[in-house]
């Protein structure tokens, strides 16, 4: 998966952005807030999340890995495709979203074009607790979230390593308890390097 790209700024359109990398063009789908942060002829970097479809291959840009997760759990509601998810994006920020799904908030949600009453209810259903969650047990902070989000990425790459979910959990909280400025490679490392020596 194309994670992030990084680059000068081609072109930017009404609903994607054209970034160079490595040579090679590369169209972005992004909201109207993302675009509106970039410039052409600067450089840039998106967080991203790549959509595989039969005919087709479309990459979808975010200013922040907390709006690429958003995007890609709102897909797991049936109905919910990325256009949608991202339509989505374009009218709430992360922190409104977040907060209209745990509430359970129809009016906010039905704001989006494209979901209506019932597609509502059952993405307060099925996201309620699962933004719950990534934003933590006591604050909604994006800082927060980017954090449980970041958990989240590391413990699932530990677990597909073949160690137990629950000594994966507590090598990566021993490891973001010490101190900020983590990222997924260098929490990952040190909890490879802590489970290691474990074993």
């Amino acid at each position: 998966m194309i994670s992030s790209v990084r680059g000068e700024i081609l072109s930017i359109g009404l609903d994607h952005v054209v970034i160079e990398v490595g040579g090679v063009g590369f169209a972005v789908q992004a909201t109207p807030a993302t675009l509106a942060t970039l410039r052409r002829g600067e450089e840039a970097m998106l967080h991203t999340a790549l959509v595989v479809r039969e005919d087709s291959l479309t990459l979808f840009g975010f200013a922040d890995a907390d709006a690429r997760e958003l995007f890609g759990l709102l897909q797991t509601v049936s109905g919910i495709g990325p256009r949608l998810a991202l339509a989505t994006l374009a009218v709430l920020d992360p922190d409104k979203l977040r907060s209209a799904l745990v509430e359970g908030n129809i009016t906010v949600l039905t704001q989006v074009p494209g979901i209506g009453r019932k597609g509502a209810e059952r993405l307060t259903l099925e996201l309620r607790d699962k933004v719950t969650a990534l934003a933590g047990p006591t604050d909604g902070s994006p800082v927060v979230a980017a954090a449980g989000v970041l958990r989240g990425e590391v413990v699932e790459a530990l677990a597909g390593l073949g160690f137990p979910a629950k000594q994966a959990e507590q090598a990566v909280d021993n490891v973001l308890s010490e101190g900020d400025g983590h990222t997924t490679s260098s929490v990952l490392r040190a909890a490879l390097a802590t489970l290691g020596r474990k074993r």
